[in-house]
């Protein structure tokens, strides 16, 4: 399976994206799959993910700004972000992996399949 992250792009402090990750295959296994984003020079943090319940997790910056949820017609993971800030910028990254994510969906290192990204860049 490989993933392509779409959606990114430039808007003003207040403004609101969606971004999707979409799957090239179609699978009936369980996924856990999340979003990160990366600044150059920093760490890859995560943003929000779905592990294999379909429970969503959420970084702490971006509860109730952020929504991630599936579209499964699609092989499709999409995240709503709204009221998004110049610290939002980033580069945006989906990852995915056949096992349970749910005790560490924040662990890079529990996810082995990775998107290329998106750019998501916020103005003030």
């Amino acid at each position: 399976v490989q993933l392509a992250e779409s959606g990114g792009g430039s808007v003003q402090a207040g403004g609101s994206l969606r971004l999707s990750c979409a799957a090239s295959e179609y699978s009936t296994r369980r996924w856990g799959m999340a979003w990160f984003r990366q600044v150059p020079g920093k760490e890859r943090e995560g943003v929000a993910a779905l592990d294999w319940f379909g429970t969503p997790h959420y970084a702490g910056y971006g509860n109730s700004r952020f929504t991630i949820s599936p579209e499964d017609a699609k092989n499709t993971l999409v995240l709503e972000m709204n009221n998004l800030t110049p610290e939002d910028t980033a580069m945006y990254f989906c990852a995915a992996d056949c096992h349970d994510v749910g005790a560490g969906p924040f662990v890079e290192s529990n996810y082995a399949i990775w998107g290329q990204g998106t750019q998501v860049t916020v103005s003030s």
